[in-house]
């Protein structure tokens, strides 16, 4: 008897016809029509999928909650039928909002009843994330299985500086010193104490005083008959130097890069806290300084933030502490940002430093005698003029370009021994040819 009810109910399975899947959303419906006329239909879960008869050959089906049920359908005349519903959430409003924000990007949806998944493929990591975050925030329980396309080669951007320097300086120096080793019986020396004043290593005796000096200055004069010496310093000078540095430097789009030509010096620290007292020594750079960022932009220019600078050490505006001499830095500093096309080249100048330094000396009284006062004076005159110039220009370049390396006169190594190479005989010339 039980195989006979088993048989049957697979029988009673085989006479019903089972139609495709149909999947609909939260709060959306469809209509199930029936030609044969409809006698009488049920739903499996109506918590999942709620029917309602329309009329005598259409049913009207809705999505209530996410899950699946079947909907029974007994027509007047036949075998009933069976309609698998699936109900998912609405994610057409999602679906639509991705397109229309990741238009070039091939981003799809599909539902779960717990989650909703992200598949496709999209060109970049960055998109793959902000089209999670946006289907986030629709859907809490939203997971990315984006592929993501391989990424292209970043462009690279080479940099070419130009630190252009140059200095201008004059100076002027003019003093008088005289010294007496015994006219008129008295031994002595008027200086006006701004360069070496003769000193006197013997005095007395009988005999002429006796001077000895450290600097005769640039033009010595004496007299033994009159035992009066004059010394005298009378300079003119004029300098002019030229620093110039070339760094290339190469980054990617959007990365940092700096260069240094110069070097450290020390500066002691003095601690505090528990060792109180102690001094540590930290090192400062100084020298030609460059630092830039370049962004490559959708209109194919280059964006750069740069910020060279130039420093010197400056023993004279330096200090001492606890003993140690610490020298200043002279400091020219530029930040700045610009927008170029790749070969275009922008240029920094006028960054001038106008220094004039005058020291004057002199005996009070006998300076303001006419004419023979000047004999009695010293100055020392220096003016000092620099001026930086700095020439930037962006080069977009590819990373398997080839590198034009230096022509060397000599090669260091022999390729195929790996050996400095053999000495070449030197040359001889017309003497030793004889």
């Amino acid at each position: 008897m039980k195989a006979f009810f088993i048989l049957a109910g697979w029988a009673a399975l085989a006479a019903a016809a089972e139609f495709p899947e149909t999947v609909l959303a939260v709060g959306r419906g469809t209509v199930i029509e029936c030609g044969e006329g409809i006698a009488r239909v049920s739903t499996s879960s109506p918590d999942v999928a709620d029917v309602a008869m329309a009329s005598g050959t259409e049913v009207l089906v809705q999505g209530k909650a996410i899950g699946q049920a079947t909907v029974i359908l007994w027509p007047k005349t036949g075998p009933r039928r069976l309609y698998p519903i699936l109900v998912e959430p609405n994610i057409e409003p999602v679906r639509r909002l991705l397109r229309e924000a990741f238009p070039g990007e091939q981003i799809d949806v599909r539902a779960t009843k717990d989650s909703m998944v992200l598949v496709g493929r999209v060109s970049s990591p960055v998109a793959a994330e902000k089209a999670l975050a946006l289907a986030v925030t629709a859907f809490k329980g939203t997971v990315s299985n984006l592929d993501v396309s391989p990424a292209p080669q970043d462009r690279q951007i080479l940099l070419r500086v130009k630190f252009a320097e140059l200095n201008k300086t004059a100076s002027s120096e003019f003093a008088l010193n005289l010294v007496s080793t015994g006219a008129l019986n008295t031994p002595g020396a008027v200086t006006t104490g701004q360069y070496p004043v003769p000193r006197p290593s013997r005095i007395g005796g009988g005999a002429p005083a006796e001077f000895s000096l450290s600097d005769v200055l640039n033009i010595f004069a004496f007299r033994p008959d009159l035992d009066v010496g004059v010394l005298i310093k009378a300079l003119r000078s004029k300098g002019l130097l030229q620093i110039l540095a070339e760094p290339n430097l190469v980054t990617t789009s959007g990365k940092d890069a700096s260069f240094l030509a110069g070097g450290e010096f020390p500066v002691p620290v003095v601690q505090g806290g528990a060792n109180a007292g102690a001094i540590t020594v930290q090192f400062r750079q100084f020298g030609i300084q460059l630092s830039f960022q370049p962004q490559l932009t959708f209109r194919g220019t280059i964006r750069l933030h740069v910020k060279p600078e130039v420093s010197s050490l400056d023993p004279a505006n330096g200090v001492v502490v606890s003993g140690f001499n610490i020298p200043a830095l002279s400091t020219r500093r530029v930040e700045t940002d610009i927008e170029l096309n790749p070969g275009q080249s922008f240029a920094i100048a006028g960054l001038i430093d106008d220094r004039v330094t005058q020291n004057l000396a002199h005996i009070p009284g006998l300076a303001s005698i006419p004419l023979l006062g000047e004999l009695f004076k010293s100055h020392n005159f220096r003016k000092s003029k620099t001026e930086l110039v700095v020439v930037v220009t962006p080069e977009l370049v590819r990373g398997d370009s080839p590198i034009a390396l230096p022509n060397m006169p000599e090669p260091f190594f022999d390729e195929s021994t790996g050996k400095p190479p053999p000495q070449r005989p030197k040359e001889k010339g017309p003497k030793e040819n004889k």
